[in-house]
């Protein structure tokens, strides 16, 4: 049976999660499976609140979480269209968003140091926000947040805080254990009195990216499981004879497999390995796209497979499924927001193996990043995924 339940964050109304191409709303939970699924629930809420003139929003990094920002950044501009929105981002974050309509972008290079820091603040020069939110928790974001001047301050509350987080903010957003980092960052509108029930990204694709992801493969009707092997976090990574072993299943029922990532010498590595350990043929795209044309790429996919990266969150932002291959980190709070039905969830065997106790037992948000910590995900676990998907679409 099914169970209909509000949305993670237990908010009081209902949510509206919209991507580029899918509308869901609704989680509905069958067992340990969990979808966002469609309706018409209402929009973003501003409760009295006057209107501020100017919003700061600091989130450097990484892909993942700036694509998690797009929600809030749609949030704020639906209640107040007049603010004035300025965005202290990292290089390549920049390079994804960039477009996005009514988002100033100040952007900081991490290697910069205090440089570009003291760059920062002369930019800024004569200005003062009315409201900073600090959206990341690290030393070196805490750090920067004290050369942007701002009257309120606004950042994580204490259970979520680190890096001496709290001696750079002056408010906090409320304690919500369990919930969505989606959500965890959409309750920075809370303290500016407005609440994040609707989830819109449309992130900024230009129809250039789209007509070159068109033309890497025919339209013929083809289901395509797309392969994203990295995730910037080295022991997140699955084994390359594991994806091949996936992608051969899939091949051998009639899918095209397309292997997609970015230029380091890891993704090209991991790439090869997959492609000599496959028996069937794959198209091979890493290195191939740009940061503007990967939302597009994935856009064609009808299943990814992925570790928790930043590919993952953006294939769910245009409308792709995702099979999400978790035991470093927990799927329910950085798996795929919109649904982890498609996911391999071996967090909790991941706990009990490494630390020692059950994930219901961790502090929210432990990450169980040891070696060996994905040799939990068997191949057998992905193909069940895999077969789930293929039981649910039909194919």
């Amino acid at each position: 049976m099914f169970r209909v339940e509000q949305l993670r964050a237990r908010l009081p109304l209902p949510r509206r999660v919209e991507q580029n191409r899918a509308i869901t709303t609704l989680i509905v939970e069958t067992g340990e499976d969990v979808l966002r699924t469609g309706g018409d629930h209402g929009s973003s809420l501003a409760r009295q609140a006057a209107a501020p003139a100017s919003i700061c929003l600091l989130r450097l990094s990484a892909l993942g979480d700036v694509t998690h920002v797009l929600p809030l950044v749609r949030t704020l501009r639906q209640a107040w269209p007049g603010v004035e929105l300025t965005w202290v981002i990292g290089k390549g974050e920049r390079r994804l968003l960039d477009g996005l309509p009514g988002v100033r972008f100040l952007e900081y290079d991490k290697k910069s140091g205090l440089a570009g820091m003291r760059a920062l603040r002369r930019e800024l020069a004569g200005q003062r926000f009315d409201a900073l939110l600090q959206m990341q928790v690290a030393a070196r974001a805490n750090l920067l947040s004290a050369f942007i001047p701002a009257t309120r301050r606004i950042g994580y509350d204490r259970s979520r805080s680190k890096d001496l987080h709290g001696l750079f903010v002056n408010e906090r957003i409320p304690d919500r254990p369990g919930i969505h980092v989606l959500d965890a960052i959409g309750s920075f509108c809370e303290p500016l009195g407005l609440e994040q029930t609707e989830v819109v990204w449309n992130l900024p694709v230009p129809d250039a990216a789209f007509e070159w992801a068109a033309q890497q493969w025919p339209d013929d009707g083809t289901p395509v499981l797309m392969v994203s092997p990295c995730s910037s976090h080295a022991r997140r990574n699955w084994r390359a004879e594991r994806y091949a072993a996936l992608a051969d299943h899939a091949a051998a029922k009639g899918w095209r497999i397309v292997l997609c990532g970015g230029r380091s010498e890891l993704e090209r590595t991991t790439g090869d390995a997959i492609l000599a350990a496959m028996k069937s043929p794959a198209l091979d795209l890493i290195g191939k796209d740009t940061l503007k044309q990967l939302p597009a790429l994935l856009a064609r996919a009808d299943l990814l497979v992925t570790p928790d990266s930043g590919p993952m969150h953006i294939a769910n932002a245009m409308g792709t499924k995702v099979l999400g291959l978790h035991a470093a980190s927990n799927p329910r709070r950085s798996g795929p927001y919109s649904d982890i039905r498609y996911c391999v969830d071996r967090y909790d065997s991941a706990a009990r193996k490494f630390l020692g106790k059950p994930a219901e037992a961790l502090k929210w948000g432990t990450k169980i990043e040891f070696d060996g910590v994905m040799d939990l995900v068997t191949v057998g676990d992905a193909i069940e995924a895999f077969n789930r998907y293929e039981s649910d679409h039909q194919l």
